[in-house]
């Protein structure tokens, strides 16, 4: 029997953007540790993206550079090199607020050095023979990834929309690194699976993939909630809990656990395309406001000093 899905996706045509990286910058000087103000635990499951992003985006990048010989579209092969572009950006913006919270008192290298592994070693390169085990194994990644940037584009369609934020006072510095990188999330949303259906699109794979991502991110995630809490200088005993997790969500400072359950059908339906959930208009509309990426902007225009 097929694995093959029989409805195909259906993609919202007007989605379709060309994509560009973005070369931002933030001075996080201002920024405090808890820049949910008085909110150590919402501030601390954000962070985790600074955590697992760095890693996680450089190994999207080295895995869609093997995989660009064997892409036959000529447009998906301009938006997967788009895709490569914006995502290198993300890992290293969010790298670089890695030594803001060391100098607050939070050295995340314990943790860091776990999710390289994982990335690195886990899903790294492996030593298998050329022809089809090597294949599997490319292939296998790739579906991973789309199964991962449904994640990050949820989060991305999230923290755009998240008001309670603003409302709570949240650090305007971060709060524009993550909706920059949500809006360039929600912007190439569907390169990844794309790519996917491209390649491969076996449902099986597709289902397949989507647990282990699931798993992997809710493992990674609250591994890292917990190592925030606890190495946090300024909590005297500090825990993560989903009691805090289910709070924030109904406060809105974090997804609902309701929205986080209601992406698993939404993926695995078998007419799921990414297109069909977020706005490229709203991205777009965020992107030409944002202070970190209008400056990219005026930096690489014609005639800037």
């Amino acid at each position: 029997m097929s694995n093959k899905a029989p409805l195909r996706p259906a993609p919202v045509a007007s989605e379709h953007i060309p994509l560009k990286a973005r070369n931002v910058a933030f001075d996080w000087a201002d920024t405090p540790l808890h820049w949910v103000p008085g909110d150590p635990s919402t501030t601390h499951t954000i962070n985790v993206l600074h955590l697992l992003l760095p890693a996680g985006e450089r190994w999207f990048v080295h895995v869609y550079k093997q995989v660009l010989p064997y892409i036959r579209d000529e447009r998906l092969r301009e938006d997967v090199i788009g895709f490569i572009g914006q995502e290198a950006m993300h890992s290293q913006a969010h790298d670089d607020v890695l030594p803001h919270l060391k100098k607050q008192g939070l050295d995340p290298t314990p943790y860091t050095a776990q999710v390289d592994w994982f990335f690195e070693k886990l899903l790294g390169d492996r030593t298998l023979p050329p022809g089809r085990a090597r294949h599997w194994w490319l292939l296998e990644r790739v579906a991973l990834i789309a199964a991962i940037e449904h994640y990050t584009a949820f989060l991305g369609d999230w923290v755009l929309n998240a008001e309670e934020l603003d409302a709570k006072g949240a650090d305007a510095t971060m709060l524009d690194l993550l909706r920059w990188h949500g809006a360039e999330e929600v912007e190439h949303r569907s390169v990844a699976f794309d790519l996917f259906m491209h390649l491969d699109g076996g449902y099986r794979r597709r289902a397949r993939t989507w647990a282990t991502a699931f798993a992997a991110l809710v493992f990674l995630w609250q591994r890292g909630v917990r190592f925030f809490m606890a190495n946090d200088p300024t909590l005297l005993d500090g825990k993560a809990s989903f009691k805090e997790f289910f709070r924030a969500g109904r406060q809105g400072v974090l997804p609902t656990t309701g929205a986080v359950v209601r992406t698993i059908p939404q993926y695995l339906h078998r007419t799921y395309h990414p297109s069909q959930y977020g706005s490229t208009t709203q991205a777009a509309a965020y992107l030409a406001a944002s202070p970190a990426a209008t400056a990219a902007e005026s930096r690489t225009s014609p005639g800037a000093a």
